[in-house]
């Protein structure tokens, strides 16, 4: 009997290990519910007998300051796409990672397409889900440089195609609450591409790809007319903001001397220091929306059944 089990002890362990097919060591994702590219056709078919929403969003790879990834936008906007889709039936279809992010070209890395590019590409992507019967799209934009393309696709299908298309930020902003300002005798700062937001969210989706010990202040260096404007756009001044945004971050060849490097030192577009950021600061924004975009959803499936 001692014998047999001396024999257990140390041929079982083999058998096991033979028996264990090889794997990619790099491999670490789960399955996620409701995600195009880890589904079947036969649950892709399955999932459109409960909807026809799909969660497009509409990303970029571009640099993010010394201590975020260059994949920044895309996986915080895919992300986002999958926690609703937890949430609400809908299905998620990543289509492209780079966008148009001109401004950002002279730091290693930023891939930028043009306007028509992205457009072309998402309206025939969009085309070919209509033909397996989706039928409403929520395009999730997770960089500025893309407003107005996104709009121009949601128009796009809209006006040309049988399906109903949305900006799902737009849409779901009435259903995020407005919290009352605290009083705050610290006067706030300018804050805005790889600053203390877009880090926090960051720290909160995947932390392990931040790197904060990177992280410092950034030296800015801009326009003078802009700096001058600045103090009524960090108040929050509509028409201030607006030609603000409407000069800074600019291509080079433009001339407005408003890219990311001519104004930066780090990449950074803001005077706050990204050390101020928290995880749990990112987790409050991200439910925030992501509550508020499951209640535009279902507020759709109420208003459009699926037909």
């Amino acid at each position: 009997m001692k014998n047999l089990m001396w024999l257990l002890i140390l041929v079982l362990p083999g058998v096991l290990f033979a028996q264990a097919p090889p794997r990619n060591p790099l491999w670490h994702e789960e399955k996620i519910k409701n995600y195009l590219p880890h589904m079947s056709w036969p649950e892709v078919q399955d999932l459109r007998t409960r909807t026809d929403i799909v969660i497009i969003p509409v990303a970029s790879l571009e640099q993010h300051s010394l201590h975020m990834p260059i994949g920044t936008d895309f996986l915080n906007g895919l992300e986002r796409a999958k926690l609703v889709a937890q949430k609400t039936d809908a299905l998620v279809a990543p289509i492209l990672l780079p966008g148009n992010s001109p401004y950002h070209m002279e730091f290693a890395g930023t891939i930028t397409l043009s306007s028509q590019t992205i457009q072309q590409v998402y309206f025939e992507a969009a085309q070919s889900l209509m033909k397996h019967g989706f039928k409403r799209f929520a395009f999730l934009n997770s960089h500025g440089g893309n407003q107005t393309i996104t709009r121009y696709i949601v128009d796009r299908i809209n006006q040309e195609t049988e399906a109903t298309a949305v900006e799902l930020g737009e849409a779901a902003a009435p259903f995020e609450p407005r919290a009352p300002r605290s009083f705050d005798a610290t006067p706030r700062l300018f804050d805005r591409h790889g600053g203390v937001g877009e880090t926090s969210t960051s720290l909160y989706m995947f932390p392990n790809l931040v790197n904060m010990s990177a992280a410092r202040t950034a030296t800015l260096t801009m326009p003078e007319h802009l700096q001058w404007m600045l103090p009524e756009v960090v108040a929050g001044d509509p028409t201030a903001t607006r030609i603000f945004l409407a000069e800074g971050l600019k291509a080079k060849d433009t001339g407005k001397k408003t890219s990311t490097r001519e104004m930066s030192d780090t990449g950074t577009w803001g005077l706050r220091n990204p050390n101020e950021a928290t995880a749990e600061e990112g987790r409050r924004e991200t439910e925030t929306f992501v509550d508020a975009a499951v209640k535009f959803i279902e507020k759709w499936k109420q208003l459009r059944p699926m037909r």
